[in-house]
């Protein structure tokens, strides 16, 4: 009895043992498939995040925090205050009304707070802090209440791709195309039939549903590739955005820690054997947007606060990357989901999937497909988008929306998607990345023939700003771009 115990005992320890080293491997092998950067290790940033405590530079240091010479430390406190003197004459109006509503409007004071880093932040809002109040938009630029009018680069978020005269008559068209039936809800507009016929096109998926916003349109790409594959992780990667819903957005800005969420670095060799050999992951999330900087965050204020200088797009690299993708996805039964929220109808008429020539399972849409008006938009096969199972027909994958399909969103849409088919825009798409080019090129040109340490990198339309050389007073630009005209 003695030696069956001892045997017992020795094979129990051997199993735990086994367990044990086929967990560990597994531990291993996702983390050489994680990013090195903090970005890649999402919950090590959070907890780092929480462990920073809050200080600030006074007026001395603040021109000083890099402990430069004297003289540039001069210049630098003389060109920050002829800005603030410049701010103050030009921007009043704005800045003033932008101070009377900050304290009663949450999104403004998080915005104004993390706009700059946060040792510099009081002392350039008591400075130049910025209004946030407009009055009127024409073409690409728009104007202040204090009748300054800017280039908007930052294009509404992305959602203004053709210029706001031409949304403000896909609103108008729209809103005249469904008056008839105004804001009535839960059925659906006669344009509803057009648009999803050319969303079927452009994504070449079978069906469409509606909501109204691409964070929701993600979640119901999630929770369908859950339903359907029955598995329970998703995989995003480091840097890339997908809203803000929880599962998505793991890391600092969430305060929980969503455990089904893997962050893995993209074009990597090691991520692709993770989704070979794992069973528990039910889709793959890709941002085409990340092709221009991949493994880092989007461009945004962002891109004006961090010494970015690897930003670069490699078509052949990133289209080579997707098909490899692609087919590991096809063969694990994974799906395979495009986030083409920002990048949708800017790099073709088919978006990422007609330009890198890769068909993912799932494709989510927004911002301009709205045609100035709030959408989201979520494309699939019959298969995936199905709702419920025919032998389990209580086992259903419920999503819904009060305003889903709203007419005069439906109506602004249907005027977008029209303009799409129109030779005009045809010929615009065919010379894109030639046009788009030579512009970043030129103007690299001119930054490099002024010695200027600042670079710009594209993907079409799609701009950001690269330094030459780290400074920790990079964020700057961002505010000496304004009197100039540029917002």
């Amino acid at each position: 009895m003695t030696i069956g115990l001892t045997v017992s005992a020795a094979c129990a320890a051997t199993g735990a043992m086994a367990v044990l080293v086929l967990k560990s491997r597994a531990r291993i092998a996702l983390f050489r498939a994680k990013h090195l950067s903090l970005t890649g290790h999402v919950r090590l940033a959070k907890r780092i995040a929480s462990l920073v405590p809050y200080y600030e530079y006074d007026e001395h240091r603040f021109f000083r925090s890099d402990d430069p010479p004297a003289d540039v430390a001069r210049r630098r406190r003389e060109g920050f205050l002829r800005l603030a003197q410049d701010f103050s004459e030009r921007f009043a109006r704005t800045r003033a009304v932008t101070a009377q509503i900050e304290s009663g409007v949450s999104d403004l004071q998080f915005t104004n707070a993390y706009r700059v880093p946060f040792q510099y932040s009081r002392f350039v809002s008591s400075h130049v802090g910025t209004g946030s109040f407009l009055k009127s938009s024409s073409g690409v630029t728009v104007t202040d209440l204090d009748g300054n009018t800017f280039y908007d680069v930052a294009g509404s978020y992305g959602a203004n791709l053709l210029g706001y005269d031409f949304y403000k008559e896909c609103i108008a068209r729209g809103s005249t195309l469904v008056s008839g039936l105004g804001p009535v809800l839960g059925a659906y507009h006669p344009v509803v039939a057009y648009n999803v016929q050319r969303l079927r096109a452009i994504s070449g998926l079978d069906e469409v549903s509606f909501h109204m916003s691409g964070t929701e349109a993600v979640m119901q790409a999630v929770r369908l590739a859950r339903y359907h594959t029955g598995r329970t992780h998703i995989v995003r990667f480091c840097g890339a955005y997908h809203g803000w819903s929880g599962e998505v957005q793991p890391g600092i800005g969430n305060p929980i820690n969503p455990r089904e969420t893997y962050t893995l670095e993209e074009l990597s060799e090691h991520t692709l054997h993770i989704l070979r050999t794992r069973r528990d992951i039910a889709c793959v999330l890709v941002n085409p947007l990340q092709a221009l900087h991949p493994n880092s965050a989007a461009p945004g204020d962002s891109s004006l606060v961090a010494d970015r200088g690897g930003a670069q797009f490699d078509r052949i690299a990133y289209t080579d990357w997707l098909g490899r993708l692609c087919a590991v996805c096809s063969e694990r039964d994974i799906v395979l989901v495009f986030d083409e929220v920002f990048v949708g109808f800017r790099l073709a008429p088919g978006g990422a999937r007609e330009y890198f020539g890769v068909q993912p399972d799932l494709v989510v849409y927004g911002k301009t497909l709205g045609g100035g008006l709030p959408v989201g938009v979520l494309c699939g096969s019959h298969t995936l988008m199905r709702r419920s199972r025919a032998d389990r027909p209580i086992d259903v994958c419920f999503a819904r929306g009060t305003f889903n399909a709203h007419p005069y969103v439906m109506g602004a849409m249907h005027e977008f998607l029209r303009h799409l088919e129109s030779p005009e825009i045809q010929r615009l798409y065919s010379r894109l990345d030639e046009v788009w080019n030579a512009r970043a090129s030129g103007l690299n040109r001119l930054l490099a023939a002024e010695g200027l340490p600042v670079r710009v990198a594209n993907l079409q339309s799609i701009w950001t700003i690269c330094y030459t050389r780290p400074s920790r007073y990079n964020w700057m630009l961002q505010f000496y771009m304004r009197p100039k005209d540029w917002r």
